[in-house]
């Protein structure tokens, strides 16, 4: 080997021990990066169910549903026997906001409108109450029997169950998807009586509660609009002593992707993890709970509606302050 070529080939095992060392002093910074900030993530705990007594916000003629709430902290809720949807503001005062026959579960669009599940069809409100258009009533000539509740996609379109006739020998419960352009697709079938359902925050799961085999189900998101097999979440505990039912009925999200079920004829929320583990049962206030959302200056305060005792008489709309962030789905404007 000639001196030159020495010369070269000891400048490039220089450069590529350099170049070695510095990858690995670049991937111990990035591990180190990470594991600091894994270390200083605030670590929320959910209070235990002994700290956590429902305050009664209010009382309503009828049994409530549907709630949901705003950027600007006004909080919505049904009425559906009555068929009227009542704002509640941030300085407690309340109005009727809108009339809609069967008015059930409601969610706030991307866009700031309004979707309601109402008496055989899904409407869309505007800002102050005003229909704007009848989304669905009807798939492939058939009419929707019941339908019961919203989850928005932040991509635009939203989810909504048809709860069906309640058979648990031959289920007609069914979830739909309205994509952005107003395009109706039935995605699931076959479920006792389809219930609330939520999309996770990362879009790829989509939680349906099944309320006549008291379970939660949940679908992969293959893509908007586009679901794998059903799948059963979790099995829920059944009625004892005073409780009436045992049927999952609302849902919501928290920051930490646990999953808050209004448990109907329970007087419970209940908790479940990602993994579809029960950790927190908590007194919702309302006997036959039917829905939860979170609210509040912080949106760490959880929202009940329900009946104060049977879907038949008075509603109850409580709080329960729990201190844990929920899952943001409000509008940004």
């Amino acid at each position: 080997m000639s001196k030159i070529a020495a010369f070269i080939f000891s400048c490039a095992e220089l450069l590529l021990l350099v170049s070695c060392r510095s990858a690995k002093l670049d991937t111990t910074s990035a591990l180190s990066a990470e594991a600091a900030k894994a270390a200083t993530s605030p670590q929320v705990t959910l209070p235990p169910a002994y700290l956590i007594t429902p305050m009664q916000v209010l009382q309503s003629d009828n049994y409530s549903e549907g709630v949901a709430v705003d950027r600007k902290g006004n909080l919505y809720f049904s009425q559906t026997k009555a068929g009227t949807i009542t704002v509640l503001a941030a300085d407690g005062t309340r109005r009727l906001w809108a009339q809609v026959p069967g008015a059930n579960g409601h969610k706030i669009m991307p866009d700031g409108t309004h979707i309601v599940a109402a008496q055989n069809s899904v409407v869309q409100l505007d800002a102050s109450g005003k229909l704007l258009a009848v989304v669905a009533k009807e798939f492939n000539g058939k009419p929707l029997v019941y339908p019961n509740d919203v989850t928005i996609d932040p991509q635009g379109g939203f989810y909504f169950t048809d709860s069906g006739d309640g058979n648990t020998q031959n289920p007609t419960g069914k979830v739909y998807y309205v994509d952005q352009a107003g395009k109706l697709n039935q995605i699931a079938t076959g479920i006792a009586y389809a219930n609330g359902l939520v999309l996770t925050a990362d879009r790829k799961h989509l939680f349906v509660a099944e309320s006549n085999r008291n379970r939660i189900l949940v679908y992969d998101v293959l893509s908007p609009g586009q679901v794998g097999r059903q799948k059963v979440f979790a099995e829920l505990p059944v009625k004892q002593g005073e409780q009436i039912a045992n049927q999952p009925d609302g849902m919501c999200l928290d920051a930490m992707g646990n999953l808050y079920v209004a448990h109907y004829g329970m007087r419970q929320v209940e908790v479940l993890n990602p993994e579809g583990q029960i950790i927190r049962r908590y007194a919702s206030g309302n006997l036959t709970t039917s829905d939860c959302a979170f609210g509040g200056p912080n949106l760490d305060h959880l929202f009940v509606t329900g009946g104060v005792e049977t879907g038949n008489g008075k509603g109850g709309l409580f709080r329960l302050d729990l201190g844990v962030p929920g899952l943001d789905i409000r509008p940004k404007q």
